[in-house]
């Protein structure tokens, strides 16, 4: 054998050892893969998209509340996928922070029902914003109005068996995780837990620190990057890094989410233009197992 094949064949023997070290990684990592039905980017019904998800290697879905539940069922049941959590789908725009008890009320029955949605499909929580504090709107209004929608919830939540769980994001309200652990204090409630979106906390981060704070209330996290590099002039679409293309420290974030115990569900919710095909979906998925193997 001549010195040319033998270091092709070396570097072979280590690149395979290093692709095997990372398989063996994800597969002790009891993390499995959904995406957020609102980010596939696929066209065409429910079914359609399941069917997509499925070739691409994602094992489950995160509905929207509001659905046609019976056409969600369905689906599930012959793509064989599983609901990993469902999304309430009002409470952006008829948030339970709102200064008006009409568009609380609709917040409120958009929570209900997508509890019944979640129970309907197996799911065993339910992704919730819990206000807004802008627009008029105070922390301290967002604080006191949510928590008095949350609490009338919780026995349906208990009655169904699935956790109301709050997630951080972009709404100026619970910035920090000693906030989010005053939050979840406040509520006292097993039927409350965590929702962690992990791009989002990077902006208020680290994201490593809030899973720290957390700890084992987290009952769901979110898979997705962030950048804090401006977007490129004429951008179009949905600006976000992909996975392991942005500033997460994902090293940093999976060692955390060991040391809490985190087992279960790890939802992408990365733009739709990310998973618009098969193909690339795919990619999406195989970043995630890459992340599960850091």
């Amino acid at each position: 054998m001549n010195r040319r094949s033998f270091l092709q064949l070396a570097a072979g023997a280590a690149t395979a050892s290093v692709l095997a070290t990372a398989a063996q990684a994800a597969s002790k990592r009891p993390l499995r893969k959904a995406i957020m039905y609102s980010t596939i980017g696929v066209k065409g019904t429910p079914l359609e998209r399941f069917r997509a998800m499925k070739a691409a290697g994602f094992e489950g879905v995160e509905p929207m509340g509001g659905m046609g539940r019976e056409e969600v069922v369905a689906a599930l049941k012959e793509t064989g996928l599983q609901a990993a959590s469902v999304c309430c789908h009002t409470h952006w725009v008829k948030p339970l922070s709102a200064p008006d008890a009409p568009t609380r009320k609709i917040g409120y029955d958009g929570l209900i029902h997508s509890l019944h949605d979640a129970h309907a499909y197996g799911a065993t929580s339910v992704l919730l914003v819990p206000g807004v504090a802008r627009n008029g709107v105070t922390y301290q209004e967002c604080w006191d109005r949510s928590i008095a929608e949350i609490r009338q919830a919780i026995p349906v939540a208990r009655d169904l068996g699935v956790k109301i769980a709050i997630e951080n994001v972009g709404n100026d309200f619970i910035m920090n995780p000693q906030q989010a652990v005053d939050y979840l204090d406040a509520l006292n409630s097993e039927w409350v837990a965590w929702h962690f979106d992990i791009g989002n906390a990077g902006r208020h981060g680290p994201a490593e620190k809030w899973i720290n704070a957390l700890g084992s209330r987290i009952v769901r996290i979110h898979i997705k990057d962030f950048s804090t590099k401006p977007p490129e002039p004429g951008a179009k679409g949905p600006v976000r890094p992909k996975l392991l293309d942005g500033e997460t420290n994902w090293p940093a974030v999976m060692a955390a989410l060991d040391k809490a115990g985190y087992r279960g569900w790890a939802i992408s919710e990365q733009p739709g233009n990310q998973a618009d095909s098969v193909d690339t979906a795919r990619d999406l998925a195989q970043r995630m197992d890459r992340i599960f193997a850091l």
